[in-house]
């Protein structure tokens, strides 16, 4: 009787290896699956952060250069609200503080000092507080380090 017995046993036993054996190779593809998701959901969120990035720093590019035609068609000398030039200055300067604002908060730390330092010179050369200065002379070196750093984090992001 006892051969009659481990005939049964043994096919148990393979049952049971074999069950162990199919379900520890589901666990593991459920495993890889769960990764490989979870890097793509990370490759996605950071495709659509630096989107998100380039779009905001587009926007300050734009309104910066809304300032620059701003500072350019400054009259000289001026006083009152000369052919309406400060009525349009104030909302420009506005909107690129906005857009400087929303650089700072959503792209890297590193763009945050030459935004401010852009917006800064930008500021200053549209209401003359830059001396005997040529507007795109008092620009260029600010200018040049903010493209530079964007430049950077973008390609970094």
């Amino acid at each position: 009787m006892a051969g009659d017995v481990w005939g049964p046993v043994l096919s148990l036993a393979g049952v049971v290896v074999g069950g162990g054996l199919t379900a520890f190779a589901q666990g593991a593809t459920q495993r890889s699956a769960e990764r490989t998701e979870q890097r793509r959901q990370a490759v996605a969120a950071a495709e659509s952060r630096r989107a998100e990035q380039l779009q905001v720093l587009k926007e300050f590019v734009a309104k910066a250069q809304e300032a620059e035609r701003v500072a350019y068609s400054r009259p000289d000398p001026w006083g009152d609200d000369e052919n309406g030039w400060m009525t349009g200055a104030g909302p420009v300067m506005t909107t690129l503080w906005t857009a400087s604002g929303n650089v700072m908060l959503l792209c890297d730390e590193a763009l945050h000092e030459p935004v401010r330092l852009y917006g800064y010179a930008l500021n200053q050369a549209v209401w003359r507080d830059i001396g005997d200065s040529e507007v795109n002379e008092h620009l260029e070196t600010h200018k040049a380090a903010f493209m530079t750093a964007a430049r950077k984090s973008l390609a970094s992001g």
